[in-house]
């Protein structure tokens, strides 16, 4: 049971929620850049929520489905069709084998994510599937998917099963609303102060949440370098190296920041002015570049209580969608 990778996309790769626990021995953590995105896929499969997905970088790939299965789609949508008909995202889909399922323009968003029910055979290594590409450890064999790859997914039964179909694939009428989960154009990112955010002029300070940052082509998972106005420190002065993370904002020489994202290093010299708050990382990984974003500063008390409310939101919602999926399997 697999699918056949007939055309690759331009970054097609296996991703979870990331190598967690390694960062003191400098193991990059990688993972899903939309961690929400891959959740919901995986809820809407039936899947643990950190189980292994495909993540699909704005130029999709496509794919041929060896065996029925069930699938979901979610992130930005990347025009999936199968055998020709729109597929629809953010909902299970169950798929008849031999099917051909394809991505083509991109519409919103940047990263989409396929799952399938039962989870990609992929070997864990240091405890995770996901892919680190420029270290060339973990997903399959280390690496982007390519021409005649071969995925392996593990076997699960439902009633589906054993119903004859003549359509491609079907779905349900349910679905989540991917506005919950999506951001808007021009999103606003919200920080807490960074190790030297007081390090920056005042003017600098005023600028990061009052102008507009536009995300460079130069930008892949391992960080987003921005252009917009420039940061400048009040003293131009050496700082040692220290740990930065997923959300880390630090300010080279130039004045123009960069986001440091799920590929990044474990350690960095320049000043941090930002720490991006967790709830609001999948809202960057949508963003592509050319577009921009713009900044919004909260207290840490703000930041443990954005992220709680959307917690408490993904658990709801995984109830939901089990007792849906259940109740549509059997029927």
């Amino acid at each position: 049971m697999s699918l056949r990778v007939i055309k690759p996309g331009l970054l097609t790769s296996i991703q979870d929620l990331g190598r967690k626990g390694f960062q003191q021995h400098g193991v990059i953590v990688s993972g899903a850049m939309d961690a929400y995105s891959l959740r919901i896929a995986n809820m809407l499969v039936g899947n643990e929520e950190g189980e292994a997905a495909i993540e699909i970088t704005l130029m999709g790939p496509t794919l041929k489905i060896e065996k029925n299965c069930l699938i979901a789609i979610t992130g930005g949508n990347l025009s999936p069709t199968i055998d020709s008909q729109a597929v629809p995202m953010w909902k299970p889909v169950y798929v008849k084998k031999g099917s051909i399922l394809r991505f083509a323009g991109c519409k919103t968003g940047c990263r989409t994510y396929l799952s399938v029910a039962g989870g990609y055979v992929i070997s864990t290594v240091m405890n995770s599937k996901s892919t680190y590409l420029r270290g060339e450890i973990g997903g399959y064999k280390g690496r982007a998917l390519k021409v005649d790859d071969v995925v392996d997914f593990n076997e699960t039964s439902t009633i589906l099963d054993k119903r004859e179909f003549k359509e491609a694939f079907i779905a349900p009428r349910w679905f989540v609303n991917e506005k919950e989960f999506m951001p808007s154009r021009m999103p606003v990112i919200r920080f807490i102060d960074g190790s030297q955010y007081e390090s920056f002029t005042d003017s600098s300070k005023d600028s990061f949440v009052a102008g507009a940052f536009k995300v460079s082509n130069q930008s892949d998972r391992m960080g987003y370098r921005l252009s917009g106005p420039t940061l400048e420190l009040k003293d131009n002065g050496e700082l040692l190296s220290e740990a930065v993370t997923n959300g880390s904002v630090q300010v080279p020489p130039d004045g123009n920041p960069i986001i440091l994202l799920a590929d990044s290093q474990t350690t960095g010299g320049y000043p941090k002015i930002a720490q991006v708050i967790t709830a609001d990382l999948p809202s960057i990984a949508q963003v592509k570049p050319g577009e921009s974003i713009q900044f919004s500063r909260v207290n840490l008390k703000e930041a443990e209580k954005l992220l709680l409310q959307k917690e408490l939101q993904l658990k709801e919602l995984k109830v939901s969608i089990s007792l849906a999926l259940n109740k549509w399997l059997d029927t």
